[in-house]
């Protein structure tokens, strides 16, 4: 289907949606602190007049477009950032500080789109506003908080997301990855991986590291642990069930003379399939026992679940009757089907999953020309998605997100 403006891109959106999404980079929250973010969200509709209701989730915020009988469908934006220094050089690069979830003092960073995500669906209620002479139904808007930990979509629902605001029957949401921009991509089925963070802590017995005869060294087991983990995958699973185990940090000790007590291992698991999945959970805590035993240490490993996303699985009925309208609005050449799906993780399928109804999910480009023929040139690698140097460029990106959330709304509503 083809989306006519009423005028230019600016008069039909509003000026500005460039340098609200400018002021959204500039000024990232993390996960749970999106307090700015949630009022510049508001002050953004407040002029479309719809039903905005903030503080859904702890900062979530919900908009409801209604516009006659006719289907309901939910557009999901996540708006938080990430503990990471910003390098991309922008003018409106961040500058931003935070406190993590363990009192640290961290940089933050818009490092993963979700300001480009926030922006779009603005854009996209926006031009929903000014065409709701074309079509009938109800939009329900969230701009989800916290989905770097996995948490808000849960926080959404579980503070009565579906009883306190009308019920959709689709979900629909949309990534901006390191693409080029304006092309669009999706994957039917399993699309993103599972993902589960573990903290892993190992105990020993500290002491002087001039005897380490009278320790049990917790810095060892870590090493051995660490290097064990590598196994399963590539020795515990079939090569036709992909995963990722990846240990991000080990945090051990504090001078160099002392042999510490304990060791903490932080692990990051991407599955496919469940079966997957508790096979590696009970092969990561069977090596850590198997380490400590064999150390003597004399109090078994603790693992604690620090924050777990469900596989994203894409309806195949609904995204690709939502392809074929990507291809009449975008063109054949910008729209495509991968074959495989990304390692990255999403917790929007739980709202899905919490109805029974479907969720289409597609992502988008956002990497100039330029930057993809210094890339090609290999003078620059490419910034993936959690860089200090992954920024999208506005446009056409931005007028992509905007148009595609638009386009996969109206497939779904009643057309007039």
């Amino acid at each position: 289907m083809t989306i006519t403006l009423p005028g230019s891109w600016e008069d039909t959106l509003g000026l500005g949606l460039d340098d609200f999404y400018r002021d959204l980079h500039a000024n990232p929250e993390l996960s749970f602190h999106e307090h700015r973010t949630a009022q510049k969200v508001q002050d953004a509709l407040a002029p479309l007049g719809l039903e905005v209701t903030a503080g859904v989730g702890s900062t979530g915020v919900v908009a409801v477009l209604r516009n006659g009988t006719g289907p309901t469908v939910l557009l999901r934006a996540d708006f938080d950032a990430l503990p990471v220094a910003e390098k991309t050089g922008l003018p409106y690069a961040s500058t931003a500080r935070g406190v993590d979830a363990n009192g640290v003092d961290v940089p933050v960073m818009h490092a993963c789109g979700h300001d480009m995500h926030a922006t779009a669906l603005v854009g996209a209620l926006r031009l929903l506003q000014a065409q709701r002479d074309s079509w009938a139904g109800t939009v329900v808007a969230v701009f989800q908080p916290a989905e770097e930990i996995g948490g808000g979509a849960k926080a959404m629902i579980d503070d009565g997301l579906f009883d306190r605001f009308p019920k959709p029957e689709v979900v629909l949401g949309q990534h901006v990855v390191p693409l080029p921009a304006g092309l669009i991509a999706y994957k039917t089925g399993p699309a993103l991986a599972a993902a589960d963070s573990l903290k892993l802590q190992l105990f020993g017995r500290g002491g002087h590291g001039s005897q380490p005869w009278a320790t049990i060294d917790p810095i060892v087991m870590a090493c051995n642990v660490v290097q064990r983990l590598q196994t399963i995958v590539s020795r515990e699973l079939s090569p036709f069930d992909p995963a990722v185990v990846t240990v991000g940090y080990l945090h051990a000790g504090s001078k160099e003379n002392i042999i510490p007590d304990d060791a903490e291992l932080g692990i990051s698991i991407r599955t496919f399939r469940d079966e997957v999945r508790e096979t590696i959970l009970a092969s990561i805590a069977r090596i850590a026992k198997a380490e400590s035993l064999a150390s003597g240490a004399e109090k078994d490993p603790a693992i604690t679940t620090t924050y777990s996303f469900p596989i994203t699985t894409v309806d195949d009925t609904v995204m690709h009757e939502i392809a074929v309208d990507f291809r009449e609005h975008f063109g054949e050449g910008r729209v495509f089907e991968s074959d495989q799906p990304l390692a990255g993780s999403e917790d929007v399928g739980l709202f899905g999953s919490e109805l029974g109804v479907p969720t289409a999910f597609w992502f988008w480009g956002g990497l100039d020309q330029q930057l993809i023929k210094e890339i090609a040139e290999g003078r620059k690698p490419l910034p993936s998605n959690h860089s200090p140097e992954f920024a999208p460029v506005i446009e056409p990106t931005l007028s992509t997100g905007v148009e595609a959330l638009t386009v996969a709304a109206l497939s779904r509503l009643t057309r007039r």
